[in-house]
């Protein structure tokens, strides 16, 4: 494979595939997608890629765990269209939401640094004020309480749920650990403990685990940088000789 990359020699489907331990479908796939460059086809119509998809490929595969999937093939495919302000912007977008998570995380530590009971009084909102509040949508509010995450008393004339102080802040607390990426079985446990004000102890290995999780993300991004960097950097002369050509 080294050496097919440093002589500049054609390179099949399954050379490109084998360094990643990736199936030749795999790679015509990204190909197909717009991820990887169109390939050159011989009078029998075999691809023939170069190393310039070599590299093509190594960006995409270390953009992926920083970006996600989606994410990553819309910059690879903005690169292809030579929209590189727009594959520029997508990773601003991704730096942005992780520093806005990190800013969730740092609020639900400072939330539960000094959590007291709360008076399980009756509270003023019903759903839409409280959907409202929290940026959601109200069948996402009855889905946490079918899930046990809140539990809203039932106003006895209307029927309504009527939400207390302590309702709010479990479905507050809920949505921040949701945008951290915990699922709510995840999160059932710790609101049953902050419920319970046992203290903050038992939730201290989650709140470490989700720093460690953004702090991998940020070096994902780190190191998918660099990898587009290269790919950039070895496909611009290519793109002078092809605009030249035209």
């Amino acid at each position: 494979m080294g050496r097919n990359l440093q002589s500049g020699r054609q390179l099949r489907p399954v050379d490109l595939a084998r360094e990643h331990g990736l199936s030749t479908q795999a790679i015509r796939n990204y190909e197909a997608d717009g991820i990887l460059p169109a390939a050159e086809r011989s009078p029998h119509g075999y691809r023939g890629y170069t190393p310039l998809h070599a590299t093509a490929l190594r960006a995409f595969l270390a953009l992926v765990p920083g970006h996600g999937h989606s994410t990553a093939t819309s910059i690879m495919r903005a690169v292809g269209r030579d929209t590189i302000g727009e594959a520029l912007r997508l990773i601003d977008e991704s730096h942005a939401q992780l520093l806005d998570d990190r800013r969730t995380l740092q609020a639900v530590t400072a939330a539960l640094r000094d959590l007291e009971p709360v008076p399980q009084e009756r509270g003023e909102l019903f759903v839409g004020p409280l959907s409202g509040k929290l940026g959601i949508r109200p069948a996402t509010l009855r889905k946490w309480e079918r899930a046990g995450l809140l539990r809203p008393e039932r106003d006895p004339r209307t029927g309504y749920r009527v939400y207390s102080a302590a309702d709010v802040r479990d479905a507050k607390l809920t949505h921040q650990l949701r945008r951290g990426g915990y699922l709510l079985e995840q999160i059932a446990p710790l609101i049953d403990q902050v419920r319970s004000a046992g203290g903050v102890a038992p939730l201290e290995a989650t709140l470490d685990d989700w720093h460690s999780r953004l702090s991998a993300r940020g070096r994902a991004l780190l190191s998918g940088a660099a990898a587009l960097d290269a790919y950039l950097g070895e496909r611009a002369p290519e793109s002078k000789r092809s605009n030249s050509r035209r």
